[in-house]
């Protein structure tokens, strides 16, 4: 008996440790009939999967497995069926999240109790691993692809000794792969880079850094080609490097492009600033030199000279030279150190003589101290097919065709410049400067008889003539106007100031309007028959004269005349050609002075204007004063009708009880008449009416009759001196008033409105006063801003009930404090649909409304705007959002 019990115990023991063991083994263990259902899971299953054993129990296990896996699945549960010791297999299994977690699953069939014993692990960990080794392997083969098509790739060991070298580096460099294994960068430098350049790539790299940047190589070939250079160091032990991947993008094209464009911004500069150059005003050799400085500036050159010919000998003149050695560049002041680019210079001129044309990256030597090989390039510099000068530049480096066409321009245009140049040298060394003085002078001033009266005793003097003065034709009058408005004279001749007249003098006319140039040095050869002498020349005996045309933009025709009155005057063309110098400047400062005097007009009626305006102005001030009376007078409007609606109540309910009122009387009157005619004894009759009339009733009501009519008169007495305390017109100065008895006051009027609008709205009004002193304020003003405000806020609130803008009780919230900076703060909100920021940055521009024509003059805020700021130096905000309602803020100082 003891033993059987021993043996019961030992083997429920067991039990429970192997219960004990399913339960709390972290793989996924069950048991499965052949059926194809699970009979029982540990519970793993659902810490893994999430679902419970219930739910994995009620449907066949094949549902929770990926589709795909499916088919593997049923094949490998087929093989237990068909007494297969043990299979190993892998799938997908649905998690109640909807993801699936891959299992590796150990199964083992009891065929005599159709059932399958097997452990699954969750091995999705693994798997996805796998699967992401999987595919940055592919990825690498096809960066690897990618990088050996698009790149040039090599790899060199510590020393820079080439180890790898890709199909793409090989086609680049011409050189074959077997040329460049074993050998070091060297076989593909340019020199194009500095030495630090390339100790700083190494001491990048040496310290297991990447090195990036642009290196310009050349090939087999000779030809020079750059890339985009990124250096990798691969590090081994203790993270030094053991060698160096080199991957390449080759960036030929576009270094060429980015060149050409540096190129092409260089010349334009060059060609901007010589223009500049060119247009300044110098010496010739100043000028000259500014040009060379700027060349050397912009292109690669050794030197720079510019030659001249000596217009008498014909020798070559040096005029301006620039040497540069490394990135200095200095002037060439004695040409004795550069004998041989001198008689370089004459020879290119002899050879220059015959065909005009430039010398274009020559290749020469010069023998110095050194054989030194270098380029020439020069440019013949020619005036009207006459050979006066030579521009020679010598450098190291080729010109490209793009500076080879920019220097021939520079060329043509300096030789322009030299022959101004010596033009107005020749000019300036004559007695004609100072009419070129005089030219200065007279386009100083803006004064238009001043300009004219100086232009015309300048010229008398300079040229030592007889007479000179100003004549004005004006074409577009009623009748021809032929005026001399100027003139400087010899005093012993008379006077020619005024109108001319027309008759016998066309050819006056006709030269004026004709802008023609009449140059006469003798009357007598011009006009042979005296009926042919103009009556202007003889009448003032004039022998010789010089007209030469004004062509001013003025819209008159004018011109200088010069004449002489003592026999024949030679006029040379050296005066014609200064004279017209002379009245070039004139028409210039002619029209500048007109344009002065237009602008001065403009002015004075800009100013009219501005006066017009001002007057303007005034007259409407004067109109919104009127608009703002016509506003309180809308406001008094309101007012009335506010007392009308609350006075006409009482005065019904006075007129209700009137009538009633009478009859008690004429029946307690009657009954005294009765008590009267039968007293002291009454009757029946008596008896009987004092019955029918309740006495006691209607001595009773007879009183509370009287009593309500009493308090309908005392309400009509409240609103009146509500009336009175709002409109305050016996207080239009400043005074302390209490600011909460306002408000008050005017809710009071708006009574009818807020409390019942006959629409049901019945605003609800909610006040919160705090402790204020009296307020120093204009109270009808202050009173009609607050009825303003509070107006708007029941018109916003009956527009959101009407239109069902809004969900909530129409309320209006008054608070009202003190602020620290001795200010009042009044703010009115109401809950209303709100208002868009552009009304709201218009809110206070004059007549701006929001409402139907009629219901609104645009004024009610404008004018509370400016009693709050201009007369009570205080605040007035507005504060809105669409659905939000409005809030305004009234602050106005204590004192």
């Amino acid at each position: 008996m003891k033993t059987t019990r021993l043996s019961n115990y030992l083997h429920k023991n067991r039990e429970e440790k192997y219960s004990h063991f399913f339960s709390l083994s972290l793989d996924l263990l069950c048991i499965a009939g052949f059926d194809g259902y699970f009979k029982y899971l540990n519970p793993v299953w659902l810490k893994i999967l999430g679902w419970s054993n219930q739910e994995l129990l009620d449907k066949p296990f094949i549902e929770f497995v990926h589709p795909e896996d499916r088919k593997n699945t049923i094949l490998e549960s087929q093989k237990l069926t068909d007494s297969v010791d043990t299979i190993c297999f892998e799938n997908r299994y649905l998690c109640r999240d909807g993801s699936y977690k891959w299992l590796s699953w150990n199964a083992t069939p009891f065929s005599k109790e159709k059932l399958i014993y097997a452990v699954a692990r969750d091995i999705t960990t693994t798997k996805e691993n796998e699967i992401t080794l999987q595919k940055t392997i592919q990825e690498l083969e096809a960066f690897k692809f990618a990088l050996n098509t698009h790149s040039l790739v090599a790899i060199t060991d510590l020393k820079g000794r080439i180890t790898y070298a890709n199909d793409l580096f090989c086609e680049v460099s011409k050189y074959s792969r077997e040329e460049l294994l074993g050998q070091d960068h060297r076989i593909i430098n340019s020199g194009y880079h500095s030495q630090e350049f390339f100790a700083n790539l190494w001491k990048t790299i040496s310290q297991g850094k990447i090195w990036k940047g642009e290196i310009k190589n050349r090939a087999k070939d000779g030809t020079f080609y750059w890339v985009d250079t990124l250096i990798t160091p691969l590090l081994g032990a203790e993270c030094k490097p053991y060698q160096y991947v080199s991957i390449r993008t080759d960036i030929t094209q576009r270094k060429l492009s980015e060149l050409a464009l540096l190129e092409r911004s260089r010349l334009s500069v060059l060609s901007a600033e010589m223009s500049f150059a060119l247009s300044q005003s110098g010496t010739l050799s100043e000028i000259m030199q500014d040009c060379i400085n700027k060349i050397s500036q912009h292109l690669d050159i050794a030197l720079v000279c510019i030659w001249t010919c000596e217009r008498q000998t014909e020798h070559l003149e040096l005029q301006a030279g620039v040497q540069c050695q490394d990135t200095k560049c200095s002037t060439l002041k004695n040409t004795q150190d550069f004998p041989e680019h001198v008689i370089l210079a004459n020879n290119i001129m002899v050879g220059m003589a015959q065909n005009y044309q430039p010398i274009f990256n020559e290749e020469i030597t010069l023998h110095t101290q050194e054989y030194l090989t270098t380029n020439l390039s020069a440019y013949p510099l020619i005036i009207e097919h006459k050979l006066i000068g030579l521009m020679a530049l010598f450098s190291h480096q080729l010109f490209t065709e793009a500076t080879h066409n920019l220097l021939n321009w520079i060329a043509n245009n300096i030789a322009v410049a030299i022959d101004r140049i010596w033009a107005r040298e020749e000019l300036l060394s004559r007695r004609e400067a100072l009419l070129l003085r005089l030219a200065s002078q007279i386009r100083s001033s803006l004064d238009l008889d001043t300009i004219l009266e100086i232009a015309v005793t300048e010229i008398r003097s300079l040229l030592q003539i007889d007479r000179c003065y100003f004549l004005r034709f004006l074409p577009n009058i009623a009748q021809h106007c032929l005026t001399i408005t100027h003139e400087a004279i010899d005093l012993s001749l008379p006077k020619m100031l005024g109108e001319v007249s027309v008759q016998n003098n066309d050819w006056l006319v006709k030269a004026l309007l004709n802008q023609e140039l009449i140059c006469i040095d003798n009357i007598k050869d011009n006009f042979l028959l005296s009926q042919d002498t103009p009556a202007i020349l003889s009448e003032f005996g004039i022998t010789s004269q010089l007209l030469l045309p004004v062509k001013s933009h003025s819209g008159e025709f004018s011109a200088i005349v010069c004449s002489h009155c003592r026999g024949e005057r030679v006029w040379s063309q050296s005066d014609i050609v200064l004279l017209q110098a002379v009245t070039d400047q004139l028409a210039i400062a002619i029209d500048h002075a007109q344009l002065y005097i237009q602008s001065r007009e403009t002015a004075l009626a800009a100013q009219a204007q501005a006066e017009k305006l001002a007057q303007t102005l005034h007259q409407l001030q004067q109109t919104q004063s009127q608009l703002i009376q016509h506003e309180k007078m809308s406001s008094l409007g309101q007012l009335v009708a506010g007392v009308a609606h609350e006075i006409n109540n009482p005065v019904n309910f006075i007129h209700g009880n009137i009538s009633h009122a009478k009859e008690y009387i004429q029946d307690i009157l009657e009954l005294v008449n009765l008590y009267q005619e039968y007293y002291p004894n009454p009757q029946s009759a008596i008896q009987t009416f004092t019955e029918e009339i309740d006495l006691d009733f209607i001595t009773d009501d007879l009183e509370k009759i009287l009593s309500s009519m009493n308090m309908g008169t005392n309400r009509i007495r409240e609103i009146v001196l509500s009336l009175r305390n709002f409109s305050r017109l016996d207080e239009a100065e400043k005074k302390l008033v209490d600011i909460h008895e306002g408000i008050d006051n005017t809710l009071l009027i708006l009574h009818h409105r807020w409390k019942n609008s006959g629409i049901g709205l019945g605003i609800s009004l909610i006040k919160e006063y705090g402790e204020l002193p009296l307020v120093d304020c204009y109270p009808g003003q202050l009173n009609q801003v607050f009825m303003n405000i509070l107006t708007n806020a029941i018109d916003a609130l009956e527009e959101s009930v009407i239109n069902g803008t809004t969900n909530t009780n129409a309320q209006i919230h008054i608070r009202t404090e003190l602020l620290d900076n001795n200010f009042v703060s009044i703010r009115i909100a109401d809950n209303g649909a709100g208002m868009t920021e552009e009304i709201k940055n218009r809110l206070f521009d004059p007549f701006f409304t929001t409402k139907a024509v009629g219901k609104g003059t645009g004024l009610g805020l404008s004018i509370s705007y400016q009693i709050i700021v201009e007369k009570h130096g205080g605040i007035l905000q507005c504060l809105s959002e669409l659905g939000k309602g409005t809030e305004f803020c009234i602050q106005i100082p204590v004192k």
